[in-house]
């Protein structure tokens, strides 16, 4: 396998490389990113292998990613490339639009020109909307997205199943819960709670912070990638979680505890516009289909990623100040 990984120096993308290195030690990557400020050369630094080709670019420039696809005779692409971050989407969505519907657009036209074997779309719970109290998400439910990220990503999903239903391209889309792990871009909630608790610095909460989410380890999700590009079915999409339910009040807390730290960091601030109460989705549809089941119990990943985070400030320091 010849396989295009976009996005592949962020967070997720960079697990995945690390997935496919070690379980497919023969597929050849070429890691497209354009190094933006949650895409470091840092997080892949200790990537070595010769099967490993980096490139520095734009998925929005199609030339490149045409280019890419025939000098490489890439057989599958999977798209992790995107912004992120909600707060930044709120103070100024075109970025958003920019990267995560016209960057799909990109390589959606790029793959279909030519023929690409398998496309993968990494997309998010988000787009479902808030859920109510006792609701799981299935991969029918309606996509009602409430803020700019979400909203960008649910039009990317859409351009996904347009190109799959117009021009037969063999095309998943992923949605996944709330991430955590090692390497995380120090904005995300997690990283953010760990590094100002070991600085004694206040930990901001929106609101009275009881939002409700699902979280599953990065590794969990990247193997979970892994089988719909495998043996996932064209034209469906896939969710993933593994049930971990939990406020972020109470996280924090438990983040705190596990530093030693009080509870009186923690600062609550005024919520967040279009802040969805709650996501929840079920995922019995791949662990059915694709044989996936998440193997990281919550507790174990959790108390790993925070000893990461408390071994590797030299990380943290470098790519905040590239941020």
């Amino acid at each position: 396998m010849k396989l295009l990984v976009t996005g592949g120096a962020g967070f997720i993308g960079g697990h995945f490389v690390r997935l496919l290195l070690k379980e497919r030690p023969d597929w050849t990557i070429i890691n497209l990113d354009k190094l933006t400020y949650a895409g470091n050369m840092a997080t892949i630094k200790d990537i070595t292998s010769p099967h490993h080709h980096f490139v520095k670019g734009d998925i929005c420039d199609t030339a490149l990613v045409s280019n890419l696809i025939e000098d490489h005779h890439i057989d599958a692409i999977v798209n992790f490339a995107a912004e992120s971050h909600v707060d930044r989407s709120i103070e100024s969505s075109l970025p958003f639009l920019t990267t995560n519907v016209l960057g799909t657009e990109s390589l959606l036209s790029a793959a279909r020109r030519h023929k690409i074997k398998r496309y993968v779309q990494v997309s998010t719970d988000e787009v479902y909307g808030s859920a109510g109290e006792s609701e799981h998400f299935t991969e029918s439910s309606i996509i009602q997205p409430n803020n700019p990220y979400s909203a960008s990503k649910a039009a990317a999903d859409h351009l996904v199943r347009a190109y799959h239903v117009t021009y037969d391209l063999p095309a998943c889309i992923t949605r996944c819960t709330n991430n955590y792990g090692s390497y995380q871009f120090p904005e995300k909630f997690i990283p953010v709670i760990i590094c100002n608790a070991m600085q004694g610095k206040h930990i901001p909460v929106y609101g009275d912070g009881m939002q409700q989410r699902e979280w599953i380890h990065v590794m969990d999700h990247c193997r979970g990638v892994l089988a719909v590009l495998e043996h996932g079915r064209a034209g469906q999409v896939y969710n993933f979680s593994d049930d971990t339910d939990i406020t972020n009040i109470d996280l924090v807390r438990l983040i705190l505890e596990q530093l030693g730290q009080p509870n009186d960091l923690i600062q609550h601030v005024k919520d967040r516009l279009g802040h969805d109460r709650r996501y929840s989705v079920d995922s019995s549809k791949s662990q059915r289909e694709l044989n996936w089941a998440p193997k990281i119990p919550f507790a174990t990943g959790l108390s790993e990623t925070i000893k990461w985070y408390q071994d590797n400030q030299n990380w943290i320091e470098t790519v905040l100040s590239h941020s």
